[in-house]
């Protein structure tokens, strides 16, 4: 069997590759282990984790409207069947429609396992019936999008149905009285909120001093606060889990920090420390290519890798890992092999915490800033002078812009508070276009709404915002 082109991964960067290209006329071959489309992304990562995270919110919010308006509900009743069944049911709809899809773009799908045997021969094993005797694929170009998988540290495989990566969470066996959630990074802390929301009491440890390691701290400030109170002050930070033990009951946890130190017993205990690379088994040992120390396969900016004729994308190329990354990373990957002159090179690419509150930046973060010694300006707009937070009682919030002092541009923004994730939208094509805060400012924004704020954090920085008081400047 031969293809023009040939992609290893159905997920969302896989199955974009693969389209796209078929809609330009190539002849595609889609090969994915799993029996449906989607990857980790759709059949358990981003969307049944956004499910169940909307389930999490509309209990959050009917608990304020009893605390704050004096609109009085009975408790919820969770029949966790239900919820499981609705979640997996969004997750069949949207794989199902990937496969009309690929169906209707005569992109031919292969469930098979794949891996290189020389650079322009992949090995097929699996039962699909179109996997050829031979068990070999052909093809002129590959781009390999084989994805990532949830990192288990080897002193936490203890074999125990009760250690759950994040793929075990999102299956939702049920609802445990305690859970331990290992590692403070956006996974662990939006799957906590998820648990917590729906009854159980949830403890984070974290090895740094801080949660979300790596993001601006004036965006976490908001949400740690609103986590202690969601799990009862059970946030540990500056500590090691050093051992786990299934007792048949619990999973017994040893502690080794200030923050706590000894022996605590929980029903659940998820892990949460990040992501790998999907480079392993792959056969790059056939090719030129070769993966770094983390795993990640080196590629230059058309996402060419050492082997001119095998591109790779998404999350085996290097953080961020993120979704939206890997599809911008396809399209590139198929203009590049059609021969039209593309490359990947964004300036800002949104990162977006679906906690609650969520957090979501873009372009370059404080942090960043001073690692590189940049000259920057911090405009920050607090949202307790929103009149649309102050209606839907969100004071907690924040908008921040980082602006070039000298030429007046905007380099990054950060948010922070409900619905982050839709407005840092309007800062990415601002800093993709290189506007410079007056743009932001002169843009007119609906009244009153959240996404107002980017104009009146923008306004913070001429000392013109109206809702808040700040000298005037002169720019």
């Amino acid at each position: 069997m031969h293809t023009q082109l040939a992609v290893l991964g159905g997920g969302p960067g896989g199955y974009a590759a693969a389209f796209l290209a078929a809609d330009e006329g190539m002849e595609v071959t889609l090969v994915e282990a799993e029996p449906r489309l989607g990857g980790t992304c759709l059949l358990r990562g981003c969307i049944p984790s956004k499910a169940l995270l909307h389930v999490a919110r509309v209990i959050s919010e009917v608990e304020e409207l009893t605390a704050d308006w004096g609109v009085a509900y009975d408790p919820p009743r969770i029949d966790v069947d239900k919820v499981r069944d609705r979640k997996d049911q969004v997750i069949a709809t949207l794989s199902g429609g990937l496969k009309q899809l690929a169906k209707r773009r005569k992109v031919n799908v292969i469930t098979a396992r794949g891996s290189l045997a020389d650079p322009s021969t992949l090995r097929l094993e699996g039962d699909d019936p179109s996997v050829p005797e031979d068990g070999k694929l052909t093809f002129d170009k590959l781009i390999l999008a084989t994805g990532s998988t949830p990192a288990m540290p080897a002193n936490f495989k203890i074999g125990s149905p009760r250690v759950l990566d994040s793929t075990g969470a999102l299956d939702l066996a049920d609802i445990p009285e305690t859970m331990l959630v290992i590692g403070g990074g956006y996974i662990g802390l939006e799957m906590g909120t998820v648990y917590a929301q729906l009854g159980t009491k949830v403890s984070v440890v974290e090895l740094t001093d801080g949660l979300l390691p790596g993001a601006d701290r004036d965006l976490v400030k908001p949400l740690q606060r609103r986590l202690k109170s969601l799990f009862e002050d059970r946030i540990y930070l500056d500590t090691k889990v050093g051992s786990l033990a299934d007792t048949g009951e619990h999973v017994e946890v040893t502690f080794e920090g200030p923050a706590k130190f000894g022996v605590e017993r929980f029903d659940r205990v998820l892990v949460s420390v990040g992501r790998r690379p999907n480079s392993q088994n792959l056969g790059l040992e056939t090719t030129a290519i070769q993966a770094d120390e983390r795993g990640f396969i080196p590629c230059d900016e058309q996402q060419r890798t050492a082997e001119p004729n095998i591109f790779a994308i998404g999350d085996i190329t290097g953080e961020p890992m993120l979704a939206h990354k890997a599809t911008h990373e396809a399209k590139v990957a198929v203009e590049v092999a059609l021969g039209k002159p593309a490359e990947f090179d964004k300036a800002a690419i949104p990162a977006v915490v679906f906690t609650d509150p969520e957090i979501a930046w873009a372009g370059l973060t404080e942090e960043q800033a001073k690692r590189e010694g940049r000259e920057y300006e911090v405009s920050l707009y607090p949202w307790a002078a929103s009149g649309r937070a102050q209606a839907i009682g969100r004071t907690d919030g924040l908008t921040k812009w980082l602006v070039d002092p000298k030429s007046s541009r905007v380099l990054g923004c950060g948010i922070v508070g409900p619905g982050a994730g839709e407005l840092i939208a309007e800062a990415v094509l601002a800093i993709e276009m290189g506007c410079e805060v007056r743009d932001v400012t002169e843009t007119v924004h609906a009244h009153p709404t959240l996404g107002e704020t980017l104009m009146n954090a923008g306004e913070v920085f001429f000392g013109t915002a109206t809702e808040i008081y700040k000298p005037k400047r002169s720019r």
